[in-house]
This record gives structure tokens, sequence and C-alpha cells, in this order.
């Protein structure tokens, strides 16, 4: 039964754009392959950590959503452990709440992206 996942992967902040890009196609084409359906992807760019990872201050975010087999999981997490780019990630197997609540950050994303007037302050009006 195909259960959905969400992994956040960060790169190494020594890649260059191109390699960056092909690390992501990477992994979606592994996850495609195997099986996986692809719901949602969000870049999340450069972000500094609150502390050094792998001497390292700071790292490119990116977030897969996706269907699979449970299986699946552990021959991924064995390809982001080989990679050196790759500096953590994590899988979170997602339940009804994180469903919702993904659904309602989709959608807010979208509406403020749609949304360019400037917002009005409705305590004034």
């Amino acid at each position: 039964m195909l259960k959905q996942y969400e992994t956040i992967i960060i790169n190494s902040p020594l890649i260059t754009d191109n390699q960056l890009k092909d690390s992501i196609r990477k992994y979606r084409d592994f996850l495609t392959k195997n099986g996986a359906e692809i719901i949602y992807e969000e870049d999340w760019g450069l972000r500094k950590f609150a502390y050094p990872v792998k001497k390292k201050a700071s790292g490119y975010y990116h977030l897969f959503e996706y269907k699979c087999e449970p299986e699946l999981i552990k021959k991924v997490e064995t390809e982001f452990n080989r990679d050196e780019k790759i500096l953590r990630y994590l899988s979170v197997l997602l339940d009804k709440y994180a469903l919702v609540y993904n659904e309602k950050r989709k959608l807010s994303g979208k509406k403020t992206m749609e949304n360019t007037e400037e917002p009005k302050n409705l305590l004034n009006d």
C-alpha cells in the first residue's frame, strides 16, 4: 500500500548551481524510477544552520512530498548516505493531520503568490 512521505535534503553550500540542480534531479528521478509518485516539491534555498553540520554553517534545502511503498525509503536513504554532497536528510511518514496541514500550506502559498495588491487592514475599516 502506498503511503505519503515528506523528505527534506540539505545539500552542501560549496556546490555550484548546476551541481545542485543535478543533485535534485538525481533524487527526483530515483524516486520516480522506483515507483514513487511525486506530489509536491519546494526549493527552500540556502539557509543558515543553528549549529555547524559537517563543519558547514549553511546548506541548500529541498523538500520532496511523494507517495511510495515503505521499502523505498530505505533505498533512497542509502543513496543519501552515499552522496557526499548531502549534509543531512529527514524522511517523515505523513499522517492525516500532516496531510491537511500541507494542503493548507500549499493553498496559502498560492494565494499569497496570486495576491499582488496591498493587504487591507480590517481593524481600521
